[in-house]
């Protein structure tokens, strides 16, 4: 792996938080994502489950987690199975965990293969109440790919039909909503990449660049710091292509006058960082650009100091629509009397800014959380607003991550340039 190790004593901290959650005499299975196939013999570039990493640190495909707490034999309390590698997989595909390295990295002493599953799990299963098995229960997930865990979920009911099942996602939001202070360190360690690609950018950028140079540049800065490159599919947008919130294409040259809209962020260690800049192609905003930029600044650094504990979800959403009114009026966008005629569902605002504010951040860049639970130490936040002007050819959004503390928030990102005249500076030093 490119990352340095992790160590085991954050996923031995998960695993404890967890326990306290189940129910009397519960069994916990997680399983590994699959590796998704192309076309012939082609697949993707492996991602693992992030809810068997967060209590693993296992970074390996057919892998499968067994949490039992309460079960009478201590060795089987925690178990996890791995692919037992020879010599035809290690000349082909390299090295895979042994169970000593398997030990180190998780802190879980029972080992062993995954083609030993189904007898070691009979000795297990009779001993449960009731069964927590996963699923993928994000609200913006509308995948119709059936994963390794949807699978075993049908698999499991057929063999054991009369055991009661429960529901593991509710308490994975509740438990991956809250960074430990490991997690904060590998969050920020994909800030600080990302912000070494981002400065490397503000060197690079100038009229005639295409995006998609834009975009190897990033990535040679991620991978040469043991990033493996993207948190997220990066889009790079010129001129009116900002006013395309997912414009991912890439493929145009950056004019001069246009600005450039960067949603751009390095992962480290799964951990994933989301930042967005608004940077002039030539090095000067205009006068308007500028008014825009200020304005999309202005509304960050409010929201920013909203992402506090105690606050919830909708409120803050609510309270960020009414400044970010405050700024359209300014700009000549929208009126007053706008605002008086709109209907209460689809504000005048989302006109030029339609999407919200902030999402949780972690091993998923939109991570798991439940937006009904007011904000809590702990808790990472982006805080990303935007005004999108499409008759204008003119897009600016402003993004960091933001840790929320005890003591108000910290931003991670604060290093990373954000003031109009800083940027400036920088492309023209």
């Amino acid at each position: 792996m490119r990352y340095a190790p992790i160590g085991k004593d954050l996923f031995i901290e998960n695993r404890r938080r967890l326990t306290p959650l189940l129910k009397p005499k519960s069994l916990v299975i997680l399983n590994s994502n699959d590796i998704m196939p192309t076309n012939a013999d082609g697949s993707m570039g492996f991602k693992q489950n992030t809810d068997l990493f967060y209590f693993t640190g296992v970074d390996q495909e057919e892998t499968i987690l067994v949490l039992s707490p309460e079960h009478p034999d201590e060795k089987l309390r925690e178990v996890l199975f791995l692919r037992e590698t020879n010599e035809m997989i290690a000349i082909w595909e390299g090295e895979k965990l042994t169970k000593e390295q398997a030990r180190e990295v998780t802190g879980i002493k029972t080992i062993y293969w995954t083609h030993q599953y189904e007898t070691v799990f009979r000795n297990i299963i009779f001993e449960a109440d009731y069964v927590y098995l996963n699923t993928n229960e994000h609200t913006r997930n509308d995948s119709q790919v059936q994963t390794r865990e949807t699978r075993f979920v049908n698999e499991f009911r057929e063999k054991y039909p009369i055991h009661a099942l429960a529901r593991l996602a509710p308490l994975m939001h509740q438990l991956r909503a809250i960074k430990q202070p490991r997690e904060i360190e590998l969050l920020q360690k994909a800030c600080d990449i990302t912000k070494l690609g981002f400065e490397r950018l503000l060197k690079f950028v100038k009229p005639g660049v295409e995006e998609f140079e834009i975009e190897a540049e990033l990535l040679h800065e991620f991978v040469r710091n043991r990033s493996k490159g993207f948190a997220y599919q990066p889009i790079i947008a010129s001129g009116a292509n900002a006013c395309v919130l997912h414009y991912i294409q890439n493929d145009r040259p950056c004019k001069d006058g246009d600005v450039l809209l960067l949603d751009v962020a390095a992962e480290y260690a799964n951990y994933g960082a989301d930042l967005t800049r608004s940077i002039p192609v030539n090095g000067r905003f205009t006068k308007r650009q500028r008014d825009v930029y200020d304005a999309v600044l202005r509304v960050f650094k409010a929201a920013k100091g909203m992402l506090v504990a105690g606050n919830i979800w909708d409120e803050y959403h609510l309270e960020v629509g009414k400044i970010m009114e405050s700024e359209l009026i300014g700009l000549g966008l929208i009126t007053k009397d706008d605002i008086a005629k709109q209907d209460p569902e689809t504000p005048a605002y989302k006109k030029y800014f339609p999407h919200g504010t902030s999402h949780f951040l972690g091993l998923d860049i939109h991570d798991v959380g439940n937006k009904y639970r007011r904000f809590e130490p702990g808790m990472v936040f982006t805080c990303e607003p935007g005004i999108y002007i499409r008759e204008e050819g003119l897009g600016i959004r402003l993004e960091n991550d933001i840790l929320i503390t005890q003591n108000g928030n910290l931003d991670l990102m604060a290093h990373i340039p954000i003031e109009a005249e800083e940027i400036e500076e920088m492309m023209n030093r």
